[in-house]
């Protein structure tokens, strides 16, 4: 084998291993410790004739660290060095390195937690920080730490922070290896793109053909984005200067292995690829990369329960990685298409999956490994509280858990699918009813990515449309026949795993019943317009143009996190009479007995729910009387204290206490604030049988307010804030408390001749506002000194009375007149 620069550090790494247990390999791209270490390593006496098992985050990865490492040892793939990843598995009985991705990891612990056979467990690419990822180095800590202190475990990375890791895996040594590489020259942008990011890698790429030599390794962020480019270049003439290449994800094996190799006959090659290119893979001949500046992750909303791709800037380690890309060979140049400014601004790493994705396939993991609360296990970043809450309640609602938190046998069973919880938990219920062979089609067509996106096939978000395709797929020209055997294939092994037989042809309407389960929370419920209400409360929305717009109950299992209703990518429908059979278990009879504002009267209904949708209403005969009760006050809450019957003597006692209260704060404060506040308490004795806002005027307002206070109380009020005062002529006139902090008592002029001072309140406290009235009971002089006024003002109002009024008696003393109501006084 040739030298690799990783060979300068085995000597420490075999070290660490042997004495300490674990260990941290930091080295660049390129150092050869992917390929190298595991070689160095499964002959090593501790290792004892068992196994290492290397964890690589992308199946494609997988793949060619196998091929590469049996070619170095002179064997094919599946003897010394095998790998395991979905859909496909080359081992035998003499493989002693297996190769695998991460989520095999997981599955094998809940097989066997105790890892008999296998003495080494290396996490390659650890700084990708995927969600497996992060399990798997959990539960092989928990494993190392109870059942196999023997187990070693080998963290390794480019670009990883060394020293937290280090720490949980018992403040292990840090290996740090230099790569091989050669210097970079690195271009910039100018300035911010103008074009499309699709057009400028096209054009940069044929300017990277003209200045540079070697191949080309373009960075975009998706398939989509790729075909975009692909295209632009095939109009370009691309094939007279150079062989495209594609690699992404969901390509056949074929394809991807075709991308790594050198090109055909000493042709330049270029290859358009997503962040898959990044690490563990070496993509022959690469001399130049293009970097679009963009990556796809995935978002995860805990408000809606919803995992979303978002298009985001790369980061600084993933673009340092990608421009190490160039420099593999020989000196290299890359193509950054963004600014200096902008590269100022590039986040350093990703944000670790545990903190941003869907935890639900999480906690079901940890309840199959007996653990209900995540903080009984030592993690590098622990799941956050709220997604995990969320997660946990998900399981409940479809019976993988107990509302403790045990796993059930159903959620076992789950478990050992393999499969995300919601498609599980789909296929074996659906496999109970009959519908098994459907469940595996959805199942697998969901596990992909829709294969009409991006195509005109996509506006019709009918996934019973998806499920006829594949099954006609040869016949179809929106399928390649890569989606197709991929999507079959899946299907027929999730088939074999259930023991299902033959999919029937006449079961295509059930696929609303069967995504159902996998979706209980998107059940949704027509609005109108072609908007829906899920069962989670969240709204959902299909333009109206589409069929599925008009149907009264749907499921969907693919929308945005987008504004108030999210828009539907995918959803079938389902009848009500399917959903009120399957899900009789979650449907919930409630009566609720409110204020109806439209009627003005409290309504008693009785509602068959699901979640936030209404399946059924009927009218309540019999509610309960305190229910009526609560739901007037409320009403009467809603429409104001004006509601009720006021009568002019309830409204004074209400004004008497609040210039009492004014007064001595020892009164209660029976403002309409207040009242509105405390209505249970002095309104709620006087409203049973009440219903309606005609019925509220049976009630005795005063009477009420008077239950405010004890009998003594309301005589102290009487004292001390009087309804009335009895004036001379022998007229008991009423007190206007409407000013609390001024109340006005406003009588004829006439009816107080002979009193000299103003009449006073509060217990003698509190002078009255006096509003002296004419004849006419028209205002003529307000006052709060009688005296005064009779004094000193009294003579220039009774010139103008006496001319206005001429036939009434206008004494020269006012102080010693005989005071009248009438006209004149009696003789």
């Amino acid at each position: 084998m040739k030298f690799l620069p990783i060979d300068n550090v085995m000597p420490e790494v075999k070290a660490a291993l042997s004495s300490q247990g674990n260990a941290v390999v930091v080295a660049p791209p390129g150092s050869g410790k992917t390929t190298r270490i595991p070689l160095a390593l499964f002959s090593e006496p501790w290792l004892k004739g068992q196994r290492i098992l290397m964890l690589e985050p992308r199946r494609l990865a997988a793949r060619a660290a196998a091929r590469y490492m049996a070619g170095s040892l002179g064997e094919e793939v599946g003897q010394t060095v095998g790998y395991r990843i979905r859909l496909d598995t080359c081992v035998g009985a003499d493989t002693r390195i297996e190769v695998i991705t991460e989520g095999v990891l997981t599955r094998m612990l809940q097989t066997d937690q105790a890892l008999e056979g296998v003495g080494l467990i290396i996490f390659d690419e650890f700084h990708e920080r995927s969600l497996h990822a992060d399990i798997g180095l959990t539960l092989a800590l928990e494993v190392q730490a109870i059942l196999r202190e023997e187990l070693r475990l080998l963290v390794m990375s480019a670009t990883l922070e060394a020293e937290p890791v280090a720490s949980i895996l018992g403040h292990c040594p840090v290996i740090c290896g230099s790569g091989q590489s050669f210097s970079v020259e690195t271009h910039y942008l100018d300035r911010k793109l103008t074009v499309s990011a699709e057009t400028a890698v096209a054009q940069t790429v044929f300017r990277a053909l003209n200045y540079t030599d070697g191949d080309v390794l373009v960075f975009l962020p998706g398939a989509a984005e790729i075909r975009g480019v692909h295209a632009e270049l095939l109009a370009g003439g691309i094939e007279k200067y150079a062989q495209v290449a594609l690699l992404f994800g969901n390509l056949p094996p074929s394809a991807q292995d075709a991308a790594l190799l050198p090109s055909l006959l000493g042709k330049r090659k270029v290859v358009l690829a997503t962040a898959i290119a990044e690490t563990s893979l070496t993509v022959e001949g690469v001399t130049t990369v293009i970097d679009s500046g963009l990556m796809r992750v995935p978002a995860y909303s805990s408000r809606t329960g919803l995992t979303r791709l978002e298009t985001v800037r790369v980061t600084r380690a993933a673009a340092d990685q990608r421009r190490g890309r160039a420099g593999r060979i020989r000196p290299g140049v890359c193509y950054r298409l963004w600014t200096r400014q902008e590269d100022a601004y590039l986040v350093p790493n990703n944000t670790p999956e545990i903190l941003a994705a869907d935890l639900t396939p999480l906690a079901l993991e940890l309840a199959a490994w007996g653990v209900i609360n995540p903080s009984e296990l030592l993690w590098l970043d622990s799941p956050p509280a709220a997604a995990f809450t969320q997660a946990r309640s998900l399981l409940v609602k479809i019976g993988a858990l107990e509302s403790d938190g045990a796993i059930t046998v159903h959620g076992r069973q789950m478990a050992e699918t393999g499969l995300n919880p919601r498609l599980a938990h789909m296929v074996l219920k659906a496999t109970e009813i009959g519908f098994g062979a459907l469940s595996c089609e959805l199942a697998a067509i969901l596990s992909e990515r829709d294969f009409f996106r991006g195509s005109a096939a996509a506006l019709d978000v009918d996934l019973r449309f998806r499920v006829e395709t594949i099954r006609n797929f040869k016949n179809h020209i929106g399928v390649t026949d890569a989606a197709g055997r991929r999507i079959k294939t899946e299907s027929n092994r999730l088939k074999q795993n259930f023991n299902i037989n033959a999919a029937p042809q006449d079961d295509i309407e059930a696929c609303g019943l069967v995504l159902a389960f996998a979706y209980p929370d998107r059940i949704g419920q027509l609005r109108g317009c072609g908007k829906f209400l899920l069962e989670s409360g969240r709204g959902a929305m299909i333009a109206e143009s589409q069929a599925l717009a008009q149907s009264q109950y749907i499921v969907t299992a693919d929308l945005d996190d987008q504004g108030t209703d999210s828009r539907i990518f995918l959803a079938a429908p389902v009848q009500l009479e399917q959903i009120k059979q399957y899900f009789d278990l979650q449907i919930v009879n409630k009566t609720q007995v409110a204020w109806d504002t439209s009627c003005q009267a409290v309504r008693a209904r009785t509602y068959e729910c699901l979640g936030a949708l209404v399946l059924k209403e009927t009218p309540c005969n019999n509610p309960n009387e305190s229910d009526i009760a609560e739901a007037l006050l409320k009403g009467i809450a809603l429409e104001g204290l004006e509601i009720l019957p006021w009568s002019k003597a309830a409204r004074q006692f209400q004004q008497r206490l609040l210039f009492a209260y004014f007064q001595e704060n020892k009164w209660p404060d029976v403002s309409d604030e207040n009242l509105l506040a405390a209505l249970n308490d002095w309104l709620g004795p006087h409203i049973y049988g009440i219903t309606s806002r005609v019925e509220l005027g049976k009630i005795n307002l005063l009477t009420a307010l008077e239950g405010l206070l004890t009998w003594s109380e309301r005589q102290e009020l009487d004292r001390y804030a009087p309804p009335y005062i009895m004036v001379p002529s022998g007229q008991r006139i009423t007190i206007d408390y409407s000013t609390p902090e001024s109340p006005i008592l406003a009588v004829r002029l006439q009816e107080v001749f002979g009193l000299k001072e103003t009449p006073c309140i509060a217990l003698g406290k509190v002078p009255l506002t006096l509003h002296l009235l004419s004849p006419a009971h028209r205002t003529v002089q307000v006052t709060r000194d009688l005296s005064s006024f009779w004094d000193n003002t009294y003579f220039e109002v009774k010139k103008d009375l006496k001319g206005r009024y001429p036939k009434h008696y206008w004494p020269d003393d006012p102080t010693t007149a005989v005071p009248t109501n009438r006209t004149r006084p009696k003789p």
